[in-house]
């Protein structure tokens, strides 16, 4: 086994990568690319990923980058057993359609909040952007309502995910009092195989949004 992850901490994605491959035990190479410094658009990491995105994964001469992708293919390839990414078809579904919704909703209405205050400007949150995301996190409360995990009783691919997406926006401060299945997750979360080290990296990016707010 040959890992290596091209990885930026300040990145959600990245690290939902990284805690997937936590989680599973694997060993891994960690090369850092900060893409607030462009390292992303040398020309080494362009003939690597001409998307020049993080996380990218490199297996033996094998290359894939989209973080959840990456997620599914190292549970289905080094994945001691079939909780964290079900080989049941009905219950991959389950666990695939969280997993999207990190991808279509989470992730998307919270980079729409903290891309603008990052990259253009932006001194404050706008109220539509607030509510919007609150509402999305009123489906992630109903949804952990049923289950223990975001797709049963254990972590799969769609949990890791999704927790590297909502520790960012908790660490810009973000108020979750309100959704009480979410505040019993977030603690669970905390459990994870390197959560301590996704937890540095979204206070990092929380640091990077937070002094560019009124």
């Amino acid at each position: 086994m040959s890992l290596k992850l091209y990885h930026f901490t300040v990145s959600g994605p990245s690290r939902g990568a990284l805690l997937a491959a936590r989680y599973l035990q694997l060993p891994i190479e960690i090369q850092p690319v900060n893409t607030f410094k462009k390292d992303n658009l040398k020309e080494s990491f362009l003939k690597i990923n001409p998307q020049h995105c993080v996380p990218t994964l490199e297996d033996n001469g094998f290359i894939l980058w989209e973080s959840r992708a990456i997620a599914c293919y190292l549970a289905d390839k080094y994945g001691k057993d079939e909780q964290f990414y079900p080989k049941d078809l009905q219950k991959r579904a389950f666990v695939n359609q969280r997993l999207y919704f990190d991808a279509t909703f989470l992730n998307v209405k919270m980079r729409a909040i903290c891309a603008p205050i990052l990259f253009s400007g932006a001194t404050e949150i706008q109220k539509p952007l607030k509510d919007d995301f609150n509402t999305t996190l009123g489906f992630l409360d109903i949804f952990l309502s049923s289950t223990k995990w975001l797709a049963g009783d254990n972590p799969t691919v769609a949990d890791t995910a999704s927790y590297a997406t909502l520790s960012s926006i908790l660490a810009v401060g973000w108020d979750i009092s309100s959704f009480p299945n979410i505040q019993r997750w977030v603690k669970q979360c905390g459990s994870l195989p390197g959560a301590e080290e996704n937890d540095a990296g979204a206070k990092e990016y929380g640091e990077a949004v937070k002094k560019n707010l009124r």
